[in-house]
């Protein structure tokens, strides 16, 4: 594959502390990450904002608010995996859908194209830039519009299971669902909005668990564990 869309948790990224960074866990994934780019692919890299604030962190604040706070979490968030990112060897590029200062750029297709070329990994912070937009939907909003040939959807759990293994010891996970099924059975892969989105652009996922080992380089290979979602 040339180009593809990496999607983290910002909860996994937190590690055991579940809050905040933990670098040991945001080195490991910067050095898988730095095998793909080694081989020519293309990486753009979207981060949730869960290690600092979720949408429905307080019920007190206007909901628009809340999601505003939680876009200027993956900011946050995008800049400090880019710093990790360029101490093991990659040039890297922030961009958001609104202005930050000098911090990041402003996004485009057109730009991030130039960054690719570059051999740049190019991360896409806050979101939508909207309210009411997961980062599930800017996941998979920023894989169409830079055409990319899949997400990979780095995640706490190891795939996509038929019900929530945290409550059900004997829920069954997929090797293979399609996102009709997803869509049908309510899976919740990612979101619904961006369920449809990746239905109607034919966008495929690769769901598995960041903290198994290799897993973002094995997603990209014959030794994939997780489960597939086609289109």
């Amino acid at each position: 594959m040339k180009r593809v869309l990496l999607k983290l948790s910002g909860e996994a990224l937190a590690g055991d502390k579940h809050q905040g960074f933990d670098e040991p866990t945001v080195t490991v994934v910067a050095n898988q990450v730095k095998k793909l780019v080694d081989r020519g692919v293309e990486v753009g890299i979207v981060i949730g904002g869960g290690n600092f604030w979720r949408g429905r962190s307080s019920e007190t604040i206007d909901r628009t608010k809340a999601d505003q706070i939680g876009m200027l979490a993956t900011v946050m968030n995008c800049i400090y995996v880019s710093e990790i990112f360029r101490s093991v060897g990659m040039k890297t590029a922030v961009m958001t859908p609104f202005e930050c200062g000098s911090m990041t750029k402003l996004f485009s297709k057109d730009r991030a194209n130039k960054y690719f070329d570059k051999g740049m990994v190019c991360f896409f912070a806050g979101g939508t830039g909207h309210p009411y937009f997961s980062t599930d939907t800017a996941t998979v909003l920023r894989a169409i519009e830079i055409e990319a040939e899949v997400i990979l959807l780095a995640k706490a759990i190891d795939g996509v299971y038929d019900s929530d293994p945290k409550t059900n010891p004997a829920a069954v996970r997929y090797d293979e669902v399609s996102i009709q099924e997803v869509i049908d059975k309510k899976l919740a892969v990612v979101d619904l909005t961006a369920s449809i989105m990746c239905m109607e652009n034919k966008m495929p996922m690769y769901v598995f668990g960041l903290n198994e080992e290799d897993s973002i380089v094995k997603a990209m290979s014959g030794e994939f564990n997780g489960t597939k979602v086609t289109v």
